[in-house]
């Protein structure tokens, strides 16, 4: 039988745990369909699902935790364009914008970008160097903490700088970077294009590890 200090112990844990992240807003955005498509796909799975199937799990953890979370389109096939998805997070008031994708490549694993320069795309110039200089501590807990929580299970491809994409490159940061006025971080979940990335992300131990890995991330990020 359970000591009454150690329940005592394990309800105060709880109630702890459940208010981690009280007064904290979390804007989650799940990859595609956006002006630049609806993704990339695996043999049997797509970016797009993918995304929306971890931004439902990633959000009953941070619900969990006390946070208010807001996604950026109510539905898997609801088409958002990348501008419109930031205003949301803005209109918000995020205190952590987390958006959602999958990369193909040749390579395996997962990793995380985030604007280090402001960029331009319709006319619009951004993100702040304020927000900027916000950002890179946030988006370094962010990563250490996701990878460390994946040690083991995918390949750690690093934290990133938005122009190590090809979008970024052209323009100097992602859009969804460009328009926000809230600390960003994009994560490539999996090379869904690889047949091992896409079995571990089918599966729902993979599934569960990936949503514990991105949660725990965002705990970090928001870590003063």
């Amino acid at each position: 039988m359970f000591r009454p200090a150690f329940v005592a112990g394990l309800l105060a844990l709880a109630a702890l745990s459940s208010a981690q992240l009280a007064g904290k807003v979390i804007c989650i955005d799940p990859g595609h369909p956006s002006e630049v498509g609806r993704g990339t796909q695996g043999k049997k799975l797509t970016e797009l699902h993918v995304a929306w199937i971890q931004a439902q799990l990633v959000k009953e953890r941070l619900e969990k935790m006390g946070a208010k979370v807001v996604l950026t389109k109510s539905s898997e096939n609801e088409l958002v364009r990348n501008k419109r998805r930031a205003e949301i997070a803005n209109e918000a008031k995020a205190d952590f914008m987390l958006r959602l994708h999958c990369d193909a490549a040749n390579n395996r694993g997962f990793a995380s970008y985030y604007p280090t320069q402001q960029g331009t795309v319709l006319g619009t110039k951004g993100p702040s160097k304020e927000l900027i200089a916000q950002i890179k501590p946030m988006a370094e807990r962010f990563h250490m903490e996701f990878a460390a929580k994946l040690k083991g299970k995918l390949s750690d491809n690093g934290l990133k700088s938005d122009l190590k994409t090809a979008i970024g490159g052209k323009q100097g940061a992602l859009s969804g970077s460009i328009f926000s006025k809230v600390p960003v971080v994009l994560v490539e979940m999996v090379v869904l294009t690889n047949p091992k990335d896409e079995a571990f992300i089918a599966s729902s131990k993979g599934r569960s590890a990936m949503a514990d890995a991105l949660t725990a991330g965002v705990v970090a990020a928001l870590k003063e």
